[in-house]
């Protein structure tokens, strides 16, 4: 019976939620008043109102992502030019390096619980600040002990962004454009990631931490035009009044909350497991043992997931979360299978001569597959299924397993490379294979349903 109430409460929450921000759901609006073209109160049109405010949140979130993949790839274009000007030994470079994960689980562990407490817009301002005093650091470092500070800064504003970003959007967006704007703010950090491989192979180091910290200051400026998440709002005041709260570790793991967290932490898995992490921080060195110039494979990587960022974020409403999800999966998964075949064939001298191709063809296969849906949608998922009562926790335990998995795979990489490259893509095949299982089995569709509704499904299930 409490259950149904709930549900016939879901227009009303959205209606309120739309109403706090200034945003109309379009949806809503057709069916209450026919049309979208209605007015406010201040005779402005609410749909050229409502465009304008998630141009700017999603614009926001997006400079936060892009920001992110800037600093994930710099580390592999700036090492000989940082080695070089502070003579920094490899060892010294290697802690600047590996520095950002560490940082980035530190901001995976407060994510949740500062989000909560001092809300989404704050958390995007201090991440912001993170962001920009980390890029300072490196421009003006003379020595090692200012970059690893820099370097160790900007992991935690990632940290940060990985959880707050698509939460704050999936709260403040309609139904029907969701999975649109959270695609294209999720897809930056790979559009991040190859703008700084393409104009790093141009500019010093310090000039391209000077490039990096630009989206840290055009979010700084959108900040000052985002209103704060309707539903953090309605969750505090709920709060003030019932004075209890599941937000709690140990709360996850009751009945009513476990398959919700079994499905983002294991989309987490899924996401960072399947070797992505290899793929991108020792790419160089699998383009250079198959025998393939790495500046041509950069290139021909980048070339083919722009135009699977833009494919997954026209597609994302209109076929669903989990369609794309599995194709990305069993496409990473063919991926991992043809490097790794190419490998075999010359650990056996057969058709030498047509293995580096294989090797390419298998790389741009896993990134392309990967840039079309793996590399947005887990967050977006996540963001969508996680209820606000628990979202501090949950989304804390998701974002630190996504950060762990990253370091394990980024750790293991060069001593499973050196054992055997065969096997290693094998492993990663098979942990694509088990990513598809999953999704088919446990992953819920959350096309075309509003947050209130995903979560009353869920909790439901296990009630």
């Amino acid at each position: 019976m409490e259950e149904e109430q709930s549900v016939a409460k879901l227009p009303l929450i959205e209606a309120e939620c739309s109403a706090r921000l200034g945003i109309s759901n379009i949806d809503y609006d057709q069916d209450q008043h026919g049309g979208v073209g209605s007015l406010d109160s201040a005779g402005a049109p609410v749909e050229t109102r409502s465009t304008a405010v998630l141009c700017i949140c999603t614009f926001a979130a997006a400079c936060a992502a892009f920001t992110g993949g800037c600093l994930a790839s710099y580390s592999s274009l700036a090492e000989s030019g940082i080695i070089a000007d502070l003579g920094l030994t490899v060892a010294e470079y290697s802690v600047f390096g590996s520095i950002m994960t560490g940082g980035a689980m530190l901001g995976a562990v407060i994510s949740g619980r500062m989000t909560d407490f001092i809300g989404r817009r704050r958390t995007l301002w201090v991440l912001d600040i993170f962001y920009i005093v980390g890029w300072l650091a490196i421009i003006f470092a003379e020595g090692a002990w200012l970059l690893d500070l820099g370097r160790l800064s900007l992991g935690i504003g990632f940290g940060l962004t990985c959880y707050v970003g698509p939460v704050y959007l999936a709260e403040i967006t309609p139904k029907n454009v969701r999975g649109l704007l959270m695609s294209i703010s999720q897809s930056m950090t790979g559009y991040g990631a190859s703008f700084t491989f393409l104009v790093g192979s141009f500019v010093t180091w310090r000039s391209l931490a000077i490039i990096g910290c630009i989206p840290s200051l055009l979010l700084l400026l959108a900040l000052f035009f985002i209103p704060e998440s309707p539903r953090w709002l309605d969750y505090i005041e709920n709060q003030r009044l019932q004075q209890n709260s599941d937000d709690n570790v140990l709360n996850l793991f009751r009945r009513k909350y476990l398959h919700i967290v079994i499905i983002g932490v294991g989309l987490m898995v899924v996401q960072t497991s399947d070797g992505l992490c290899g793929f991108l921080f020792y790419m160089s060195e699998i383009f250079d043992s198959a025998g393939i110039s790495s500046t041509l494979g950069f290139i021909l990587v980048a070339v083919v997931q722009i135009p699977s960022f833009v494919l997954t974020a026209a597609l994302i409403d209109k076929f669903g979360r989990r369609t794309l999800l599995m194709a990305s999966a069993t496409g990473q998964c063919l991926g991992c299978f043809l490097t790794g075949l190419s490998y075999f064939l010359q650990d056996v001298d057969w058709w030498k001569e047509a293995s580096p191709i294989l090797a390419l063809i298998g790389v741009l296969v896993y990134m392309g597959s990967y840039a079309f849906g793996m590399a947005q949608i887990p967050w977006i998922v996540v963001s969508e299924i996680l209820p606000i009562n628990v979202k501090g926790s949950a989304g804390t335990l998701c974002n630190l397993v996504n950060w762990f998995c990253s370091w394990v795979v980024s750790y293991t990489f060069n001593y499973s490379f050196s054992w055997s490259p065969t096997g290693t893509f094998f492993i990663y095949a098979g942990m694509c294979g088990f990513g598809v299982a999953f999704i088919a089995k446990l992953v819920p569709e959350t096309k075309g349903r509003t947050l209130e509704e995903i979560h009353a499904s869920l909790t439901h299930i296990m009630q």
